[in-house]
């Protein structure tokens, strides 16, 4: 009897609490949301008189953003483990980031850990879902200048036309660095069958914690935002200008991201609103391979994706195994390092957002008495 009383007391907490932390974001999304949309509403002179600073402004209030969201699973004692290479080296070069999908959470995750990558979270363009567009969040990306897609056979092709114009009209007119995509086009249950299946029909590796990629997205966004190609792959480039931007070289990197949960149970959205499961630490390995090594031409591109989602696999499966990623070629131990966020930041971004929130409020009343 006094097991099931404690049982209920754990039960009725946890419900508490996820009330709780739903009520907070609720509120957190009512004005900062409307409080980004009005500020840069605001701002539109300054777009047309120097674009520049307008999305170095938005960037920094898009980051300000994602950080909140951050903040929803860091509360809850959701942090991030980070292994691999250090890409906080190349943080103000292009780069193309390509990461494994098992769940909502995943773009959380990402939310959380590039925000001390210097300025990688405010110059960066996402590739998303278009249901995200119909989210809370999705009128923000949609400022941004993120790019939603369509799945399917139906609308692959004139997705990848459409991704192509989007790319050039917004890439480097605002100032984007960093994109981001997952290229397995799905979440790892629901492609899973699919991909074994046709790995099965085609002779290809058999994979069980990743799906085989898909090519499209990838291999327009190389074509589009790559350097000049040289001998089938992509060179490093010259510098170029585009009105009164000064273009880089073209995507210098590929970031290979795999995200890793413990005992394989994937974090999804709704626990990270609701904060239901105990403290978890999310592992998250990077590996940066240089633009030149990366072909563009459709089958050597084919199989160097493939050939990074087969080595995916094995780094999932030695994670499954032993609780840790395996040491890089030449070492014996890998080296992992907690990604930390700064509470006072935190607790100042979102004072400025309530605090914005009360402002836009009042505005807004004042000049629907003074014309009502």
């Amino acid at each position: 009897m006094a097991l099931r009383l404690e049982e209920a007391r754990k039960l009725g907490w946890i419900l508490l609490k996820a009330l709780m932390r739903f009520t907070f974001m609720f509120i957190n999304n009512c004005v900062a949301i409307p409080s980004y949309c009005l500020y840069l509403l605001l701002l539109q002179p300054l777009r047309v008189m120097d674009s520049r600073t307008f999305w170095y402004i938005e960037g920094v209030m898009f980051k300000w953003m994602l950080a909140m969201v951050a903040s929803w699973g860091w509360v809850a004692g959701y942090t991030v483990m980070e292994w691999g290479d250090d890409v906080k080296a190349i943080s103000e070069e292009e780069a193309v980031v390509i990461v494994n999908h098992q769940a909502t959470g995943d773009v959380c995750t990402l939310m959380m850990c590039l925000q001390d990558k210097g300025t990688v979270v405010r110059k960066m363009m996402w590739l998303m879902d278009h249901v995200f567009k119909y989210t809370n969040f999705g009128l923000v990306s949609l400022i941004h200048g993120d790019f939603f897609i369509r799945q399917g056979k139906a609308h692959r092709d004139k997705q990848l036309v459409y991704l192509k114009d989007h790319l050039d009209k917004f890439y480097y007119n605002r100032d984007r660095k960093w994109i981001v995509l997952f290229p397995e086009g799905g979440f790892l249950r629901k492609r899973r069958e699919t991909s074994q299946l046709f790995a099965k029909k085609n002779g290809l590796p058999h994979l069980t914690h990743v799906t085989l990629p898909r090519l499209g997205a990838t291999q327009v966004i190389l074509k589009t935002l790559g350097p000049q190609q040289e001998n089938g792959s992509l060179g490093m480039g010259d510098a170029s200008t585009i009105g009164r931007l000064t273009k880089p070289k073209g995507l210098q990197w590929v970031v290979d991201v795999t995200i890793a949960y413990p005992k394989a149970r994937p974090m999804d959205i709704q626990t990270w609103i609701f904060g239901y499961r105990p403290p978890t630490v999310t592992h998250v390995h990077y590996r940066i391979y240089p633009i030149r090594e990366v072909p563009v031409e459709t089958e050597p591109l084919t199989d160097w994706l493939y050939q990074r989602f087969v080595e995916k696999e094995e780094l999932l499966a030695h994670f499954y195994e032993t609780g840790a990623f395996p040491p890089p070629k030449g070492q014996k131990q890998a080296v992992s390092k907690e990604m930390t966020l700064d509470p006072v930041w935190l607790c100042v971004i979102q004072s400025l957002a309530f605090a914005s929130g009360y402002m836009w409020y009042n505005i807004l009343k004042y000049f629907y008495c003074c014309f009502f």
